[in-house]
């Protein structure tokens, strides 16, 4: 059981954190109700119509890459803390897996993602 005290005190800390984060929005948070209060919020105006039609997907391309990579490079964290255990085939193994993170943001590169059209 020692061996989860971390884990559970963890877990405890953030459910505690959760549940007062809720009370506290609910206790001091605003109470305005009424036709604009329910409104979709768009710049501060009333909208004047639902626009439909083309919608560059530029923004979300970025946002799917910034990701992506981010992801793969969390994985540089845990590395570095047991880099002295894991010896040279750990050295490698990340290194054939930052080449493939390089290879990844090369080819997007290459593809044009980041270029805006």
């Amino acid at each position: 059981m020692d061996a989860y005290l971390g884990l559970i005190l963890l877990f405890s800390f953030a459910l505690i954190t959760v549940v007062a984060m809720v009370a506290l929005h609910q206790w001091l948070g605003p109470r305005r109700r009424g036709r604009i209060h329910e409104m979709p919020f768009e710049c501060g105006m009333e909208p004047q119509r639902i626009v439909r039609g083309k919608f560059a997907v530029n923004f979300f391309l970025i946002a799917l890459l910034f990701v992506l990579f981010d992801i793969e490079l969390i994985f540089l964290f845990p590395w570095a803390v047991i880099y002295r255990e894991i010896g040279l085939f750990g050295f490698i193994a990340m290194f054939l897996f930052l080449e493939a993170v390089l290879a990844g943001l090369y080819y997007t590169v290459k593809r044009g993602a980041f270029e805006w059209k």
